[in-house]
């Protein structure tokens, strides 16, 4: 599946495609269903709030408005089914940061259950990688969960390696049911894919 339409250099809210844009990504999710992979938009924040907790996608949206990161989306006619945000500031956990300043990092990746084994996971995550290489960086880096086999094979398939440094205490932001999020923190293996 070729990935397109990822071009973009200015990442502020006025320089995404609109949503009509022709340029998006498309991908299968059956034989005849499409996917569309495109920059979220402002307007997407309702819609999205379905797939996950609408504070995190609101952050997300303000720092993408902002030119630090870029919220990614799949949808399936009006409905997401997923999403990867691509982290263009500093990695908030110091070892990363120490040891790979500057590197973009793929953050969030999720796929709706109902979506899942269609190729939208691994097309968002294409995705990423040409916004990265438009970008002029040449490596991307992910932390992933120790008891996250799953991905950790997904992103093996995709060319990411382990960063030869060990584990990283990351933190996860957790939403209560009373409404407040919560750091918790999770052991990760840091992965790396030179793009160059």
């Amino acid at each position: 599946m070729t990935v397109t339409g990822t071009q973009l250099v200015r990442l502020g809210e006025a320089d995404l495609p609109p949503l009509s844009d022709p340029r998006r990504s498309r991908g299968s999710l059956a034989h005849d269903d499409q996917f569309v992979i495109r920059p979220a938009h402002q307007l997407d924040l309702v819609a999205l709030s379905s797939v996950g907790d609408r504070r995190y996608y609101a952050d997300r949206l303000a720092r993408q408005a902002a030119s630090l990161g870029v919220l990614l989306t799949a949808w399936h006619s009006d409905r997401p089914v997923g999403d990867v945000y691509l982290w263009l500031e500093e990695a908030e956990e110091q070892p990363i940061n120490r040891r790979l300043s500057g590197v973009p990092l793929l953050t969030h990746l999720i796929v709706r259950e109902e979506a899942r084994n269609r190729g939208i996971g691994s097309a968002l995550i294409a995705a990423v990688e040409n916004h990265v290489v438009a970008l002029e960086h040449s490596r991307l880096a992910l932390a992933v969960r120790t008891d996250n086999s799953e991905a950790a094979r997904l992103y093996d398939r995709l060319g990411y390696r382990d960063w030869e440094w060990g584990p990283v205490v990351c933190h996860a932001e957790r939403t209560l049911a009373s409404g407040r999020i919560v750091l918790e923190p999770e052991t990760c293996n840091v992965l790396v894919k030179n793009l160059g």
